[in-house]
């Protein structure tokens, strides 16, 4: 199957390690232009140097700060400069924080909201003129199925993360009238550092296949999923071969969710 990508433009925020790394590879496989971006330079130069070398693509790397408006303007304007355009936004920045609900000062609250939601409204904002621009484009917000099923004591992640589902399915019909597909995918169990450390301080003598495949995760599918097969969900609705595809969110979770 053709994708479509070939020559297009992405930003990829989050871009440096996890899925977002793996979205990048993946899109750049496909023939697209990369923007990789993150906080952390030397994270994000290791990053591009994998791809170029898998791929052939060059990335182009911005160390910005996804909840500081100033810098997601300079990370899309930096992006046309170096390529033209931005016809692809993948808002995958990122991190678990989850709490008891009196646990979450406001500063945290603050914090997430700006990261997870803000980030994703400021960086849509600045690109989707240039999107417009091109005759069209597509967004896809990376959340969590915590936002669809919140459980106790996950504060203020599951919150922040509903609150994008909202704001993808909000943006989907504002922005349909210029060819703008909005979606978003729910993460559920993925290979991670933070999952990693998990099992390093849980389950420290398995193997990381069995505790990838330990019953107690509760995965019908069997076994916590990897960052490539994340990629490849995100890849294919970002491309025109989900071009009647939008507001609308895939779990990928290996079917653990309670919810569609």
């Amino acid at each position: 199957m053709n994708l479509g990508l070939q020559g297009k433009t992405a930003i990829v925020t989050g871009g440096s390690k996890g899925i977002g790394f793996a979205t990048a590879m993946a899109l750049a496989a496909e023939g697209a232009n990369v923007a990789l971006v993150a906080r952390g330079l030397e994270a994000l130069q290791k990053a591009a140097e994998q791809i170029a070398a898998q791929t052939g693509q060059e990335p182009l790397v911005i160390a910005a700060d996804v909840s500081a408006k100033q810098d997601v303007r300079l990370a899309v304007e930096k992006t046309v400069e170096r390529f033209g355009s931005v016809d692809i936004l993948v808002n995958n920045a990122g991190t678990s924080a989850a709490r008891p609900f009196e646990e979450v000062s406001e500063d945290m609250w603050e914090a997430d909201l700006d990261l997870k939601l803000f980030g994703a409204v400021h960086f849509s904002r600045a690109a989707v003129p240039y999107m417009r621009q091109n005759g069209g484009g597509a967004i896809l917000n990376v959340t969590a199925v915590g936002g669809k099923t919140p459980s106790a004591s996950s504060m203020p992640t599951s919150v922040s993360r509903a609150a994008g589902l909202a704001l993808t399915k909000a943006m989907s019909k504002d922005l349909a009238p210029d060819n703008i597909r909005v979606n978003a995918v729910c993460i559920g169990l993925i290979r991670s550092d933070q999952i990693e450390r998990f099992w390093q301080a849980s389950a420290p003598e398995l193997t990381w296949d069995e505790f990838a495949k330990d019953p107690r995760h509760a995965i019908p599918l069997g076994r916590i999923g990897q960052t490539e097969e994340a990629a490849k969900v995100i890849t294919f609705l970002v491309s025109d071969a989900a071009s009647y595809v939008t507001g609308t969110s895939v779990n990928i979770d290996g079917g653990k969710a309670a919810v569609l």
